[in-house]
């Protein structure tokens, strides 16, 4: 009587790091169970003992990637000490950063499905970042807080379409220039009024 193969948490591990090498290397359409098992040196069924589906691999894979985006934002907010504006340009900036640096786990971090399926409470890592700008979005608008979540909202929307069309190359060309700040400062404005002094 064989007894049953325990999954091994190293190769859980090493699915996963294999699969944030692939969505940087060949962006999203590349990630198969059939190719991470073969880069990971497994047979194509291995991954299932960690992975039942195919979601739950690419979740995974997402949830790095809102890890890494929620420690630049920590680091580029730092002891926290500059004003809420300057922390949203900054936020704002690392966003971008982020988005531009790593297009296909970019891509891969906000599709709806792996958000809606709720493999690893993936909701639960990509809130908190939403939760920083809304309390920042309040700090600059102390006066209007019932609605920071709404501003926040469309802010974030406004950053995510200028990440989405610069990685595209469409707002380079329609503005002339190969510097996104102008937008960034400009999205600012729009959402939080005009910064003091300017």
């Amino acid at each position: 009587m064989s007894v049953p193969e325990k999954p091994d948490p190293d190769l859980r591990t090493r699915l996963v790091d294999v699969g944030v090498d692939l969505v940087a290397l060949e962006g999203v359409g590349a990630l198969t169970l059939r190719e991470i098992a073969r880069r990971a040196g497994v047979s194509h069924g291995a991954p299932r003992r960690h992975f039942p589906t195919h979601l739950e691999l690419l979740s995974a894979i997402a949830r790095r990637g809102f890890t890494e985006l929620a420690v630049r934002v920590t680091t580029t907010l730092g002891d926290g000490t500059a004003s809420p504006r300057t922390q949203l340009s900054e936020l704002g900036r690392a966003y971008l950063e982020f988005a531009l640096d790593n297009p296909g786990m970019y891509e891969l971090m906000f599709r709806h499905d792996l958000l809606e399926s709720g493999h690893l409470r993936l909701r639960d890592t990509s809130l908190p970042l939403f939760g920083v700008l809304v309390d920042l979005v309040g700090r600059v608008r102390p006066d209007d807080r019932a609605d920071s979540r709404a501003v926040a909202a469309a802010l974030w929307a406004n950053l995510h379409g200028i990440a989405q069309l610069w990685g595209w190359g469409s707002l380079q060309l329609a503005t002339g220039t190969a510097d996104f700040t102008p937008l960034l400062r400009t999205a600012l404005d729009a959402h939080l009024g005009p910064e003091d002094g300017r």
